[in-house]
């Protein structure tokens, strides 16, 4: 009766002691569908669109089929079906520790359910039962070699010790970092912690507490990252490249910044607002994981953590075509001079500096109790953003002064 055929999910449910029938009606990938115009008609049927007008369901005129299939073009990537991957594809360990950091009850389930049942009350497949199609976001997110289904899905990282201008022939190109989209970004900030990463330490006249700069700030180069995963588009034989600079970090991923985002503001680099989202189901996944916030407040952050540190703004690049972005993260000043002398940008850090250590002061004071505390409480004694408390409340767990429960969702912390 629909064209082209659509199968939708019946269930069989007992409720209250009676058996009832549930249809689940999704969202199908060849949409739009048409429907006969005269049902019992049994010769020459004649197909059409139909639309929901006010209160009722109407044909559809020729400008409202061509919105009709226009609307439908717009599927993103990462939720189309993958007609190559199979369930084996799908690792059953990845698929259990991203539910359990999650805090969902589906964690406890994948070895007896299987991934195949998981997959589906996660609405990660498409098609009739018979016939079952594994989403690109689910090969992405547990998938230990996504490489196999989207080309070039891998970290490129190379150093240039005395810059790639200044002399290219000196550089150190690094193992490409491979494995899901989480174990990339994770993997990748290893990297970056373990040997890019610096911390100077410069004593203040007539101040007990020393002034602690870094030359990149950990949660800046980590919000580029996701970005670059987040913003990546899969159909592209071009891998995320980071080159390290004397003076700067570069990450480039293809391709380029929306064009619905002005050259101006691209310039401005404040605050990017795209009309469309080419990977938001894995947006919404990275934001399960706390990697990602959404609402296009990636380059406010990244620019803020740059601030705080007393680092020179950001800067973002992409060519005409809009075929390539690039991020440039410029180290802080006092680590491209011998002195340790306190200059302009380094008394601003010292107030901003000063500042965290109340702040800091306030949240142990609070949790001297040794009970667990939600983030809103600590949100509200601060008088902060939410998302600047997770932060303070994340350094304060890795200076180990602080646990946290282990959940991603309903996340408590305690004194240690």
């Amino acid at each position: 009766m629909i064209s082209p055929p659509y199968f939708p999910k019946a269930i069989p449910l007992e409720v209250d002691g009676k058996w009832i029938l549930v249809i689940v009606a999704r969202t199908g990938q060849q949409r739009p569908y048409k429907s006969p115009e005269h049902v019992t008609s049994k010769k020459d049927k004649k197909y059409s669109y139909y639309i929901r007008y006010l209160t009722s369901s109407v044909k559809a005129n020729s400008e409202q089929e061509r919105k009709l299939i226009n609307m439908a073009d717009q599927t993103p990537y990462d939720c189309r079906a993958n007609h190559k991957a199979v369930f084996d594809d799908i690792s059953p360990v990845l698929l259990e520790d991203h539910l359990r950091k999650t805090g969902s009850r589906l964690a406890k389930q994948v070895k007896e359910r299987g991934v195949e049942e998981i997959l589906e009350d996660m609405q990660l497949l498409v098609g009739p039962p018979e016939l079952r199609y594994i989403q690109n976001v689910a090969i992405m997110m547990f998938c230990e070699h996504p490489d196999r289904f989207f080309p070039y899905t891998y970290v490129q990282m190379t150093s240039f010790p005395q810059g790639s201008v200044e002399n290219p022939s000196v550089s150190e190109d690094f193992p490409n970092i491979t494995g899901s989209v989480p174990q990339m970004i994770q993997a990748t900030m290893e990297r970056f912690r373990n040997l890019f990463v610096r911390e100077k330490v410069i004593k203040v006249p007539n101040q007990m507490e020393a002034l602690r700069i870094k030359n990149y700030p950990y949660q800046a180069i980590e919000e580029s990252v996701v970005n670059a995963f987040y913003h990546r588009d899969y159909m592209s034989c071009e891998p995320v490249t980071i080159e390290i600079e004397p003076d700067c970090i570069n990450i480039m991923n293809f391709p380029g910044i929306d064009r619905s985002i002005s050259e101006t503001t691209i310039a401005e680099g404040k605050r990017f607002v795209s009309r469309y989202y080419r990977n938001r189901r894995l947006g919404e996944f990275l934001k399960e994981l706390d990697l990602s916030e959404g609402h296009s407040s990636g380059i406010p952050t990244i620019q803020e953590e740059l601030e705080k540190n007393g680092s020179p703004r950001a800067e973002f690049f992409t060519d005409e075509d809009r075929r390539a972005m690039r991020i440039r993260i410029p180290i802080h000043p006092a680590f491209l001079e011998e002195g340790t002398d306190i200059t302009e940008t380094e008394e601003k850090t010292t107030k901003k500096m000063t500042k965290k250590m109340k702040q800091y002061s306030l949240i142990l004071n609070f949790m001297a109790d040794g009970e667990w505390h939600k983030t809103s409480e600590i949100t509200e004694i601060l008088g902060l953003k939410d998302t600047r408390t997770k932060e303070l409340l994340k350094e304060l767990v890795l200076l180990d002064k602080l646990v946290d429960n282990g959940k991603t969702k309903g996340k408590q912390y305690r004194l240690k």
